[in-house]
């Protein structure tokens, strides 16, 4: 166990913004509620998953919804503190803690801001290991644990507890009430004890996500580059360096969906790089080749700083590099391939590795 302060919300925000592969909601506004609720409240304690009693309550706090709507609709933080009593009360037992659901700049940080508010420590890991954009894509769905009963609350004080026949039930429900409730909500979701967070959570994500972030911050101090620490950091390969040249983004059906085109430099000039999205990077790929698809993870970094860009920050002109890293193994498996892989998404493509790809390209 150890004390979560200022400088490591600072540091845990651009990690999870570069995990959370362009989506998990706006890192800025995921720090400012962490840090005004650390304030406060005081430093949050975080616990590792073997810290945690096999008989403890833990529900897992998180943002669904069009990132490009919560920048707009800013929650106050009671939405979550609502969702997570309700839950509370519903299941009639305390809960033992809580934890992120998914990388992303708000979803690594509202559980900071909600454990701040009720004197609660939060678990080190999550259940994707990046964000994805539906409510059954988490390593605890590949693992049989159910979403339900959860709880949504919005920022006028609406809250609706679900019971649903299986998760993917659950994401569809969910999503027609969160458009219902203004494009974004705050959930309590995924209940379940310590064992079951043990065998299904992927661990250390926030601990990655402060070391990544660290590395960002000092890299201007040290004179390093990086970008270059980061793949070493996340065993991640270079895919494409350019300026952004078209951004096609929508929202609709409750999420942010489009393309963004990338005009290549120095090395790849006179080619273009394709990022198709759904909240999330989910493929890249030049009019000849794919880089990287999903479930691996897809990253749109500053070139020169090294800061993540997320779908709803990326502008004309901005200068960036492309970044792939290799998803955790629990979604390579054929369950992991088949809830979150390309066909999922409507690509014709079968999934690749990264790095069989990337040694494709090299040959």
């Amino acid at each position: 166990m150890r004390l979560i302060g200022k400088q490591e919300i600072e540091d845990i925000a651009i990690g999870a913004a570069l995990l959370g592969t362009g989506g998990g909601g706006d890192p800025y506004i995921g720090k400012l509620m962490a840090l005004q609720a650390i304030e406060e409240n005081g430093p949050v304690k975080l616990l590792d998953v073997d810290e945690l009693p096999d008989d403890a309550l833990v529900v897992p706090s998180a943002m669904m919804g069009a990132p490009t709507v919560m920048v707009e609709k800013i929650p106050s933080g009671e939405e979550a503190v609502g969702a997570f009593e309700s839950l509370q009360k519903y299941l009639g037992k305390e809960v033992y803690a809580t934890m992120p659901i998914e990388a992303g700049g708000v979803n690594s940080l509202l559980p900071f801001a909600l454990a701040a508010q009720l004197g609660l420590p939060v678990v080190d890991a999550d259940g994707m290991g990046r964000a994805f954009p539906e409510l059954q894509m988490v390593t605890f769905y590949l693992e049989g644990v159910p979403a339900t009963p959860m709880v949504l609350a919005d920022e006028k004080g609406n809250n609706s507890v679900l019971n649903t026949v299986n998760n993917v039930w659950a994401e569809r429900i969910a999503r027609s009430a969160t458009v219902e409730m203004g494009g974004s909500v705050m959930l309590s979701i995924y209940p379940m004890d310590g064992k079951t967070v043990k065998r299904s959570s992927i661990h250390h994500i926030l601990k990655l996500e402060e070391q990544i972030g660290r590395t960002i911050r000092e890299a201007k101090t040290h004179n390093y580059n990086p970008i270059t620490e980061v793949l070493k950091l996340t065993d991640g390969y270079k895919l494409f360096q350019g300026k952004v040249v078209d951004v096609d983004r929508k929202t609709e059906t409750g999420f942010a969906r489009g393309t963004a085109t990338i005009e290549g430099v120095e090395e790849y000039q006179q080619d273009e790089l394709y990022l198709r999205f759904q909240n999330e990077h989910l493929l890249a790929e030049t009019k000849d080749k794919t880089l990287c698809m999903t479930p691996d993870l897809i990253a749109v970094l500053d070139s020169d700083t090294g800061m993540p860009i997320t779908t709803e920050g990326l502008r004309y002109g901005a200068r960036c590099t492309v970044i792939g890293m290799p998803a955790h193994s629990k979604w390579r498996t054929d369950k992991g391939i088949e809830t979150t892989g390309p066909r999922y998404f409507g690509y014709d493509l079968d999934y690749l590795p990264v790095e069989q790809l990337v040694e494709k390209e090299e040959a």
